[in-house]
């Protein structure tokens, strides 16, 4: 495995003017970007990049591909000459492969057809920090392994919303409000910057408009309207489970007759 240490990552990095991590989301606008952006920004992009491209980027980027028990998702799903064909040159730094979890393998640099590949174990930094049961986003951890790197460098996230779509899922395995909460205490402290998601606080107003109030009277009613409000949705999820119980009946029995995926039998096999 190609595993480099920070002080290799950083002399790497140091180099760019801005690290823009680019999410896969509908609030990207990387014409923005790229017109407000000088050409010495670094835009790291994450797996499925055709859901944010859709012709090959011209400038400096990186892809991050995130892995599974398996491997690399675009090499075990086949998809590395789908992704790759979207970067090409010197300014292509090549792919990060990360794992963020002891059940996550990583795969070999070969996999990755001619592209330069490099390693990124990121278990021990999440290890404590994450929520216990759920895996973090690629997005997440890549953040907060560059706010730790130090870069001389701008750290700028765009288009992490955390907001499901039409067009994507917001997978329930990651802890979307642990992060939004964790990203946008680093973006108030300066650590990083985001776009296309919040980085001003809707409530600031309230505290321009009641100076006397103290911040923490601020948050216990903001935390008492929208716990009343989510206790208001899970009531009529409860009915809407109700409505649908019947269907999931159904969906449940005919799920028992779908073939098992490349996965599935990956880890049947590994365990036996």
């Amino acid at each position: 495995m190609n595993l480099l240490a920070p002080e290799a990552w950083k002399a790497l990095l140091s180099r760019y003017s801005h690290i823009v991590l680019v999410a896969n989301s509908e609030a990207v606008d990387l014409e923005r970007l790229r017109s407000e952006l000088p050409e010495t920004a670094l835009y790291v992009f994450f797996n499925k990049v055709y859901k944010v491209l859709d012709e090959p980027f011209a400038g400096h980027a990186v892809l991050v591909a995130r892995s599974g028990v398996m491997g690399a998702n675009i090499v075990h799903r086949r998809e590395v000459g789908d992704v790759l064909r979207f970067f090409a040159g010197d300014d292509f730094l090549g792919v990060i492969n990360i794992r963020v979890s002891p059940e996550e393998n990583f795969s070999e640099e070969s996999r990755f057809k001619d592209a330069k590949a490099r390693h990124l174990d990121l278990t021990q930094m999440l290890g404590d920090l994450y929520p216990t049961g759920r895996i973090a986003t690629s997005g997440f951890a890549m953040a907060l392994w560059l706010a730790d790197l130090k870069l001389p460098g701008k750290i700028l996230l765009a288009g992490f919303s955390a907001k499901r779509s039409e067009k994507w899922k917001v997978f329930d395995v990651h802890d979307w409000t642990f992060e939004q909460i964790f990203l946008r205490l680093f973006a108030r402290m300066g650590s990083i910057s985001m776009m296309g998601g919040v980085d001003a606080s809707p409530y600031s107003a309230l505290a321009k408009r009641f100076p006397d109030v103290p911040p923490i009277e601020i948050a216990m009613t903001a935390a008492e309207v929208l716990s009343e409000r989510l206790h208001n949705a899970n009531g009529q999820i409860d009915r809407l489970m109700s409505v649908t119980k019947s269907i999931r009946a159904v969906e449940n029995f005919f799920r028992r007759f779908k073939p098992k995926t490349r996965k599935e039998r990956f880890l049947e096999k590994s365990k036996g």
